[in-house]
């Protein structure tokens, strides 16, 4: 058991360090699930009767059942696509969430599907659980902390943001801070600290934008809950 678990925690940090968030592992979702709340429930809501985005009754739904913050989901989903479910990346990231085909294959959902409001939250939403889970951090970790760093893992990878960690532990820093932690991305750009023997998956050099992502990301948050309830 032991084995098999360290294994997947192996290869979802080498994965997340080539795919950043579009590395993903999890049970599929089948027809059923996707399909089984009301039709109703599943569709846009019309101009003026929404308070963030058109899709608020969907993106509550799915995270709540995942047990995320739908706001916060909301506000990855504005950074990525500004509410844009058509929307391609010349990567091939598509949907609310810019979710990449490498990510439904992990899923075993059908890459024609990614597209799909409700599949493309749902990915996301099983990433979050993920990330969350393979981090570990203590229950006694400041929210902010921990939500900037599993925001910094979604957008550049579990595999950096745990080197970092490494790093800060290594060097007597707290690896649950943020501020600690950001700093260690920004200097695994330098051979100094990726060639320590504490890193697992080597140069950095997308911290100017993760470190802007998760402030974008957080900042929106915030707007969010002050205009929405929970």
């Amino acid at each position: 058991m032991l084995k098999k678990t360290v294994l997947t925690f192996a290869f979802l940090t080498v994965f997340t360090t080539f795919y950043g968030f579009n590395a993903h592992f999890g049970t599929s979702v089948t027809d059923d699930v996707l399909n089984d709340a009301a039709v109703s429930d599943c569709l846009p809501l019309a101009e003026g009767k929404y308070v963030i985005s058109a899709y608020d009754n969907l993106i509550r739904r799915i995270s709540e059942e995942e047990g995320h913050d739908w706001r916060l989901m909301s506000a990855i989903a504005y950074h990525e696509s500004r509410f844009m479910p058509d929307l391609t990346s010349r990567s091939g990231a598509c949907g609310l969430m810019q979710i990449m085909p490498s990510v439904a294959r992990q899923f075993e959902i059908p890459t024609d599907r990614i597209a799909d409001p409700e599949t493309n939250v749902w990915l996301a939403n099983k990433l979050m659980t993920e990330i969350q889970s393979t981090l570990r951090l203590p229950e006694g970790t400041p929210e902010k902390d921990r939500m900037s760093i599993v925001l910094a893992s979604y957008n550049g990878g579990i595999g950096h943001v745990s080197d970092a960690r490494r790093l800060a532990r290594l060097n007597g820093e707290n690896p649950n801070s943020w501020e600690v932690v950001s700093r260690y991305l920004t200097l695994k750009s330098q051979p100094e600290y990726y060639e320590n023997e504490v890193v697992k998956c080597g140069r950095f050099t997308g911290s100017r934008q993760t470190l802007a992502y998760v402030n974008d990301v957080i900042g929106r948050y915030d707007k969010y809950c002050r205009i929405a309830g929970r």
